[in-house]
């Protein structure tokens, strides 16, 4: 089957779920954090002094008890649908996008099956057999590639319009002995994509993805507890801090220029980037040295809207989530405007890493 390359790929609605659960630094004052089996000799408040310092997280949020990853996934989808205005009925595809699945409180096993994608389904109370739902595991890229799994669909003629959901649950799969979790945190983000028959070309211009496996692939997987003595049997989510960063700021600029290019436009041509919320000082460091890649020394300001300080990182939701608040008016001093271009990217678990170049 081959691509119609009069079809655009474009958003008609978007909505995410925020967790009320509102998580400061002085929450973690009592943690015992550890360092290779050995307890790190600081005060607490200075280890959360210097962490807030470097990710520029001053809060996060986390996931009610009662609460699983498809409910937050299920409500920003709703959301989504509302802000489409669309029949729910003729959404074609659900791409859930997410890392642990199901995870309920008070424990670390992850549920699977059925996908998530077809819990919301359910949720949703979509009876039509041919809307398709599937999850998609890709790291906190995760959202990203779906998006471009759903570009594919609809280039093709599969479907006209896919709902993508980015939802995670990362504050019940961290290691609550590991100060890398604190910046960890829970959300979800959801977006309806729209085949355009049109000749103006829009939406989706151009996109691509690289994955890092053989070198890279341990900077960010499961382990076990940074306290040794936990002997539980537990697997938490475990990152390389340093050497992920070192890997994104090198990495993800050359992914993000390679989009652009194939886009066939200049990196002043783009008003927005939305990238994937991890590390205040890493994204920050990205951006400079994308820029330092076409020959520039300045960024742009009021290119990169940022929900970290407040948000935390929520994995595949961040992107979504931004993208929907900034489209509501709900992050201050940004907005999207018909031929705006953008960029979304993410870098995760993988290593994956991404781009997409989208012009509203």
């Amino acid at each position: 089957m081959t691509s119609n390359k009069n079809l655009n790929t474009i958003i008609i609605g978007t909505g995410c779920y925020i967790p009320n659960n509102i998580v400061k630094g002085e929450a973690f004052i009592n943690h015992k954090f550890f360092d290779s089996g050995e307890i790190i000799d600081k005060p607490n408040a200075e280890i959360i002094e210097k962490f807030s310092e470097i990710t520029e997280i001053v809060e996060r949020r986390y996931i009610c008890d009662h609460m699983v990853n498809s409910d937050m996934g299920t409500i920003a989808a709703k959301n989504a649908i509302e802000d489409a205005n669309i029949d729910k009925e003729t959404i074609d595809q659900i791409i859930f996008a997410h890392n642990f699945g199901d995870t309920r409180a008070k424990t670390n096993r992850v549920e699977m099956i059925p996908s998530l994608a077809a819990k919301v389904k359910a949720e949703l109370n979509i009876e039509n057999p041919d809307c398709v739902a599937y999850d998609i595991a890709f790291g906190c890229p995760g959202w990203v590639q779906g998006v471009i799994q759903a570009h594919y669909m609809i280039r093709c003629g599969e479907a006209k319009r896919v709902l993508v959901i980015g939802s995670e649950t990362l504050s019940r799969n961290i290691d609550p002995h590991d100060r890398d979790s604190m910046i960890f945190a829970d959300g979800a983000g959801a977006v309806i994509f729209e085949a355009e028959d049109s000749a103006e070309e829009r939406g989706i211009i151009s996109h691509k993805s690289q994955t890092y496996a053989v070198k890279y692939g341990a900077l960010l997987t499961m382990g076990e507890s940074s306290n040794h003595s936990d002997k539980c049997g537990n697997l938490y989510l475990k990152m390389n801090g340093r050497k992920l960063y070192e890997f994104a700021v090198v990495q993800v600029p050359q992914v993000v220029k390679m989009a652009i290019d194939k886009a066939g436009i200049t990196p002043d041509q783009i008003k927005t980037v939305f990238i994937h919320q991890a590390n205040g000082k890493m994204d920050h460091a990205i951006m400079k040295r994308l820029f330092k890649l076409y020959g520039l020394n300045e960024v742009p300001e009021g290119l990169v809207p940022m929900t970290i300080q407040w948000l935390g990182n929520s994995s595949v939701a961040t992107i979504p989530t931004l993208i929907d608040l900034v489209r509501k008016g709900k992050v201050e001093g940004y907005d999207v405007n018909k031929g705006d271009y953008t960029v979304f990217a993410s870098v995760g678990a993988g290593m994956h890493i991404n781009a997409v170049v989208y012009q509203f």
